[in-house]
């Protein structure tokens, strides 16, 4: 092989080189911006979730969940409504999963136990709506939810979300047009 086809390898491999650590530094970029993103996504969520128009639509629903019960018709899906938007954005990895767990875990949970449970009010919903998509976005992340608080605990096969989890989020929520 002579000094001129070494030459040529050497530059063919170095192009390569090149092409690959541009490549990688680009998509660990892209990478570091999502996730950027993400987080301030999530921050603008928490300040509308925060909001004294969203306080007072989560002190009315856990009210009315804890106090009323599967029997009481609820008149403001806000607080459910931004959830199934949560979790829409979170499906779609707009938002990534662990930052909203951390960001709003325990309130996904808690509301959605009380939803379901005695009572499963979402399945009452889709059946008397003949639409199952109801409320379907802030299911999967309320499941999404529940198998992070697994693993976190190390316990795959742990229990979801209990009543006195949920009960100590609803309570805590209920209270929040006091303390405004």
């Amino acid at each position: 092989m002579s000094s001129s086809d070494l030459a040529t390898w050497a530059a063919l491999v170095g192009t390569w080189v090149l092409i690959i650590g541009t490549l990688s530094f680009a998509y660990w970029q892209m990478r570091q911006t999502s996730r950027i993103n993400s987080a301030r996504t999530i921050l603008d969520l928490r300040d509308r979730f925060d909001s004294p128009t969203m306080r007072a639509a989560r002190q009315h629903l856990s009210s009315v969940l804890l106090t009323h019960g599967p029997t009481t018709e609820i008149e403001n899906f806000e607080a459910a409504l931004f959830f199934q938007l949560m979790g829409s954005l979170t499906r779609d990895q707009i938002l990534e999963r662990r930052m909203v767990w951390n960001a709003f875990g325990p309130w996904v949970t808690g509301y959605y136990y009380f939803l379901t449970h005695p009572v499963d009010l979402v399945a009452r919903w889709r059946e008397e709506s003949h639409d199952p998509q109801i409320f379907r976005e802030f299911e999967w992340l309320a499941k999404e939810m529940m198998q992070l608080d697994r693993s976190i605990a190390s316990s795959a096969s742990g229990p979801d979300t209990t009543r006195e989890d949920a009960r100590d989020v609803l309570e805590s929520e209920s209270r929040l047009a006091k303390t405004v």
